[in-house]
């Protein structure tokens, strides 16, 4: 396949980039570099080779469920750089249009 300006400037309006010429020259070497690759690989004997589906045979392999200790409010408090004596203080973030600022 050949790699031109036409192709590069298809590419670069269906994904809505622009580009100056100089990077239009280092996308053209990058793409015929990939389907340089791509060709090489076609040339491999594939014959009898099952596809494959998934890297590994394990199938929904999680870990067991364990009940551990839980910490008290206190423990979860000691660390925070803001708290009162129950709650998490963190800075406002969400604006009520009905209320104001």
């Amino acid at each position: 396949m050949k790699v031109d300006d036409a192709l590069v400037a298809k590419l670069a309006k269906l994904s809505r980039l622009q580009f100056d010429d100089s990077e239009k020259e280092a996308i053209k070497n990058d793409m015929e570099r990939l389907i340089g690759f791509v060709e090489q690989l076609s040339e491999l004997d594939t014959e009898g080779v099952e596809p494959l589906i998934h890297m590994s045979k394990e199938v929904n392999v999680f870990r067991a469920d364990a009940i551990t200790e839980d910490i008290s409010q206190a423990q979860a408090l000691k660390n925070a750089p803001n708290h009162d004596s129950f709650y998490f203080k963190v800075p406002k973030v969400v604006e009520n249009p009905d209320r104001g600022a």
